[in-house]
């Protein structure tokens, strides 16, 4: 009889270190839990890691110095628009400091009512829209996250108090209405909205560029990069240095799929993952600060899930068994349409979590059995 369907376990990695392979050392760990701790080797079992963990030995890092660079290329001279940053000590403070660095003359930060991109609040009513650009002597600049404490306009105005300003808007739609006639130069600094919001300040005469324009290219010899996403992605590591978001991950998952099968005999399919896909209903905060939560899987986690509405089943009155086991439709009605590799990135990222745990390598069973699966 068989009890457990799904089972997510955290590995405990050794304390990884910039220019380390990962690969045999994965490989190898995870051969020693499962002899230690009496787990099997399965196959369609799922391997999962953590994106941090794979820039990290890569050296994939870039210091302030390096941002500030990029762009001062971008925007060799003027004033720059920075629209809609997410509120963030980790996520935006660090590269905001080397953004502001490299822009020559006056810098605005737009802020977004009534919140972030991804839910942090910016204002303490989120129904007060009014039409208009808002300045520091609102009372929004005096706002104070309710979860953090912290007060995110006077954190990013403290960078630079003689050249920062602080603004407040409620939309992008009401910020280029109100800014006719005053085209000049944007950094779009929203993760998922950035193609849409760049195209329509483009349009309304700005000059543009998105995060993911900052470091593409290495700006030094040995400097870190990501050509696809640039400071998407990235996160604190220093006072003096971001990681970012991972390079080269698809050679990366099918080298450790490859040594997993020499080490082990089973071929697990293999994903790197980010922030997982899920909004808190308490905060309101949506966790996916990251560009995607997967930047790379093999080809076996490829498209959605392939389930049945057992529920629906039993409450129909049908043959259970035989409509599970005849299913040939994929997704049932009812049953989230999601992509493999968002859910499972969300398993892997509540599983690994975000503090002291160490387990930055997820080994996933079951996932894709269903009840009748022996």
């Amino acid at each position: 009889m068989r009890y457990s369907g799904v089972v997510s376990r955290g590995i405990r990695m050794p304390l990884i270190k910039e220019g380390t392979d990962i690969v045999p050392v994965i490989a190898k760990t995870l051969a020693e839990a499962a002899a230690e701790e009496g787990f099997s080797f399965k196959e369609r079992a799922v391997v999962g890691v953590t994106e941090s963990l794979v820039a990290r030995s890569q050296g994939n890092f870039v210091t302030l110095a390096d941002i500030s660079a990029s762009v001062s290329e971008l925007f060799p001279e003027g004033d720059v628009v920075i629209f809609s940053p997410i509120l963030s000590r980790n996520r935006f403070l660090p590269m905001l400091k080397g953004i502001v660095g490299g822009i020559k003359g006056h810098v605005n930060i737009v802020l977004t009512l009534p919140s972030d991109e991804v839910g942090n609040p910016s204002c303490a009513d989120p129904y007060g829209y009014a039409d208009g650009i808002f300045g520091e002597d609102s009372p929004y600049f005096n706002f104070v996250h309710p979860i953090t404490k912290s007060n995110y306009s006077q954190l990013y105005k403290e960078l630079d108090p003689q050249r920062i300003s602080i603004s407040y808007v409620w939309g992008i739609d009401n910020f280029i209405k109100a800014s006719a006639g005053k085209a000049t130069q944007a950094l779009v600094c929203t993760v998922h909205n950035r193609h849409v919001y760049a195209q329509k300040l483009a349009a309304a005469g700005f000059k543009t560029h998105t995060l993911a324009d900052i470091c593409a290219k290495p700006m030094r010899p040995g400097a870190g990069f990501n050509a696809e996403f640039g400071l998407l992605g990235s996160n604190y590591s220093n006072e003096d240095r971001v990681k970012l978001f991972p390079r080269d991950c698809q050679t990366f998952v099918r080298r450790l799929q490859e040594a997993l099968l020499a080490q082990t005999g089973v071929k697990p399919e293999v994903m790197i993952y980010g922030d997982g896909a899920y909004k808190d209903p308490v905060t309101g905060i949506w966790e996916l600060a990251d560009p995607i939560v997967c930047p790379a899987a093999t080809d076996g986690l490829s498209g959605m899930p392939h389930e049945t509405k057992l529920k629906s089943l039993i409450d129909s009155g049908k043959d259970v068994a035989k409509e599970v086991l005849s299913n040939a439709s994929g997704q049932a009605l009812g049953t989230t349409p999601r992509r493999l590799t968002d859910l499972l990135g969300s398993l892997c990222d509540l599983t690994s979590g975000s503090g002291d745990k160490g387990t930055p390598v997820i080994y996933i069973t079951g996932y894709f059995d269903n009840y009748y699966t022996k």
